[in-house]
């Protein structure tokens, strides 16, 4: 007799339950207002990502995942803006891993998860860069606000959180390609 794994069972409910729901339009704008906020806090940390993003000041990226999108534009001053409208963008980026647990997964297991990437290559290029060399030090932030011992322990006690949480995904076998749920 074959039993079900319940981490099968919960891959196919969460992928019915994400394709079901869909969010009002007032929360996506917001949160996609509050995340260009925290990537400009992060870039302005790093000059050279400003300098990046300068030479394509107008130039649009739209990062999809299933029914998600994330439209950004590039500002003069080296920022990113949310792009208005629906216009083709320069670049497109889709997630091409339709199953929310296998996505989790994968990024939980210190992977990048597989992309498709269509339009401009040199602006695919510094994107790729900043992907690979930007990072927000949490930690310094914390520190602003808490202290620099506390923020510290907070932020030593988070790594090793997340290792552990590294260590239980990688040692979870994942759903084969042909049998994830859509």
């Amino acid at each position: 007799m074959a039993t079900q794994s319940p981490f099968s069972l919960a891959a196919g409910l969460l992928g019915q339950l994400g394709s079901g729901l869909q969010p009002p339009a007032w929360i996506v704008d917001e949160l996609q207002q509050r995340l260009v906020l925290l990537l400009n806090h992060v870039l302005m940390q790093e000059p050279q990502a400003q300098a990046r993003l300068v030479r394509h000041k107008g130039r649009s990226v739209r990062m999809q995942w299933r029914g998600f999108t994330l439209p950004f534009v590039a500002t003069p001053a080296g920022l990113l803006d949310v792009q208005a409208g629906t216009s083709k963008p320069d670049l497109l980026l889709t997630v091409t891993e339709e199953s929310p647990l296998a996505l989790v997964q994968t990024v939980l297991g210190g992977e990048r998860p597989a992309v498709r990437v269509e339009g401009d290559v040199q602006l695919a290029a510094d994107v790729n860069w900043l992907v690979d060399h930007l990072r927000w030090d949490i930690e310094e932030d914390l520190s602003r606000v808490i202290g620099d011992a506390p923020a510290h322990a907070l932020a030593r006690a988070a790594r090793d959180a997340a290792q552990a949480l590294q260590q239980f995904v990688r040692g979870r076998p994942r759903p084969p390609a042909d049998k994830a749920p859509a």
